[in-house]
């Protein structure tokens, strides 16, 4: 009967925890990312259902506050909020625009998910021991987060394909060498972990996570939240629309008083 020596009896151990480790990692990290796609997707929902109302309403604030200004041109603090309202109408606008040609609706089916599984569980930058091995790994997980993330099955499969048959899985090292290997993967690994609970605990703390949640619990409930949300700011847009409104009715007829009365057109000052 053949004794295994120390060496090898600790080795086996090492490896059996690593493939433990290693299917753990690949779950959290296929988790991590559903997770971003899911905060994603539901980002761009309530930009095109809510935020490009916000950014309409932002717009007309910005109105308001450009024809305050033509009301007191030499009130300092007036003409920098303006400033800052239009700015702020910008942004929104052009966030608006960028949701609205997002119009992926993202589902991972069984098969990716096992192509993205299996082939995590492999290349993961983590188990690299070299720099150069390292980024050759990252560089091939991005891609796989995009494949996954775009449902990209196509692309899954080739990963797949091409990663099993590359020469860096071959190894033929000493077991104490082995050992080393192991053990610096293991603690790799369990960074990563580390890494991964931290960003999903960043994630279910940010506002976006917790009014998916609330939305969703509203749904259960029968109720549309984003819905309720929209339509309030369409009751802010009418009413600031006719604010708006009578601002530049004020400041058109202190243009026709001037015209009348001085025979000047301040209109081109004004704009």
């Amino acid at each position: 009967m053949n004794t295994l020596a120390p060496e090898e009896i600790e080795l086996n151990k090492k490896r059996k925890v690593l493939d433990r480790l290693k299917d753990k990692l690949a779950v959290s990290e296929e988790t991590m990312t559903e997770l971003r796609a899911e905060l994603d997707q539901f980002e761009a929902r309530y930009t095109m259902e809510v935020a490009r109302l916000y950014a309409e309403l932002d717009e007309v604030e910005a109105q308001i506050a450009e024809e305050e200004v033509k009301l007191v041109p030499d009130d300092e603090e007036i003409k920098k909020r303006a400033e800052e309202l239009r700015k702020r109408a910008e942004e929104s606008a052009a966030n608006a625009e960028s949701a609205e040609n997002c119009s992926f609706k993202w589902k991972p089916n069984a098969e990716a998910k096992k192509a993205y599984h299996n082939l995590a569980k492999i290349i993961h930058p983590d188990l690299a021991l070299d720099k150069e091995e390292k980024e050759k790994r990252h560089n091939l997980m991005t891609k796989l987060n995009d494949a996954y993330s775009s449902g990209d099955q196509n692309l899954l499969n080739k990963l797949v394909e091409d990663f099993r048959d590359s020469p860096d899985l071959v190894r033929g090292d000493s077991i104490g060498d082995e050992l080393v290997r192991a053990i610096r993967q293991i603690s790799q690994i369990k960074t990563r972990l580390k890494e991964l609970r931290e960003e999903r605990l960043t994630a279910e703390l940010s506002e976006l996570f917790v009014l998916r949640e609330k939305v969703e619990a509203e749904m259960l409930e029968g109720r549309n939240l984003l819905k309720q949300m929209a339509e309030r700011t369409k009751t802010h847009i009418k009413k600031s629309e006719r604010r708006l409104a009578n601002l530049r009715n004020v400041n058109a007829a202190q243009e026709d008083y001037v015209k009348e009365r001085f025979g000047m057109d301040i209109s081109a000052f004004r704009n």
